[in-house]
């Protein structure tokens, strides 16, 4: 018998098992990236063989390096705006709400697929001006049910891809329309990443395909209206990455003379 939480998941909600996974042994490290804790409380509360992800902490980087530069500029915006709302689509299992901690005047929704929510209420404590959204985020009504009288952060951290871009330039307008200010903070891969996805094991392994390449912020500008580049970053130039293992820093020598490895993974910042 166990008082863990059962895990049945299919499809990119797998990844979150993967992800929160590698921010749990990072954690680990004497040297963390991120220094999620929570990440680490997190996969003792759920049954699950996580010898079976078959996955090492050294890869932990290409997970920990995106979310720690997307806790440092949600920091910023809520420093900048005490009173927000912070819609974090896609949130997986992640631990982000625990981490930054934000104050009572901020209103926080976590969004993902009602399977992922639900395991989500199991391992997660209820905490005030937080609410639990079960849906898809493609799903065009949900973003109404959310009040629009604050500056508003919506954080899409590893979801781009998975959307078509008619999908992902929609989600992103829908967000600019309704909210009277705010920023969106996306992470995306580019062409070369979308055209090798075969070569990525995770992929392999959920049966997940992706869709969505962006090479450059000019690509959303032309497909979002109302936005304004804030920063734009590869994996490589983020600085969270200078806090990776030798072995990683090093990998960025070799990816100064391949443009479009260096520039696979990109996380960008808009205002509106």
């Amino acid at each position: 018998m166990t008082d863990k939480a059962t895990v049945d998941l299919s499809g990119p909600a797998q990844t979150m098992l993967t992800t929160l996974y590698l921010k749990a042994r990072d954690a680990g490290l004497a040297r963390p990236v991120l220094g999620d804790t929570f990440a680490q409380q997190a996969i003792e509360r759920l049954d699950y063989d996580w010898q079976q992800l078959g996955i090492s902490a050294r890869w932990a980087p290409l997970v920990t390096v995106r979310t720690a530069q997307y806790d440092a500029w949600a920091r910023e915006f809520l420093a900048a705006h005490p009173r927000a709302t912070v819609i974090h689509v896609g949130c997986g299992l992640d631990c982000r709400v625990q981490r930054l901690d934000p104050g009572p005047e901020i209103a926080w929704y976590d969004v993902d697929y009602p399977e992922v929510i639900a395991l989500r209420e199991t391992i997660y404590p209820a905490r005030p001006g937080y609410t639990l959204v079960p849906t898809s985020a493609t799903d065009p009504t949900w973003l109404d049910q959310i009040p629009a009288d604050r500056p508003t952060l919506l954080i899409a951290e590893g979801i781009s891809m998975y959307l078509t871009a008619e999908q992902g330039a929609e989600l992103l307008q829908h967000v600019v329309d309704r909210f009277p200010s705010g920023e969106l903070q996306i992470d995306f891969y580019n062409g070369f990443a979308i055209r090798t996805q075969r070569a990525h094991m995770l992929n392999r392994r959920t049966g997940s395909k992706l869709y969505w390449a962006v090479d450059r912020p000019e690509d959303v500008l032309a497909r979002v209206s109302g936005i304004r580049p804030v920063a734009a970053v590869s994996f490589f130039g983020a600085e969270p990455y200078d806090r990776t293992s030798a072995g990683f820093r090093a990998a960025r020598s070799l990816a100064r003379v391949a443009p479009p490895v260096r520039n696979a993974l990109q996380y960008h910042r808009y205002s509106f």
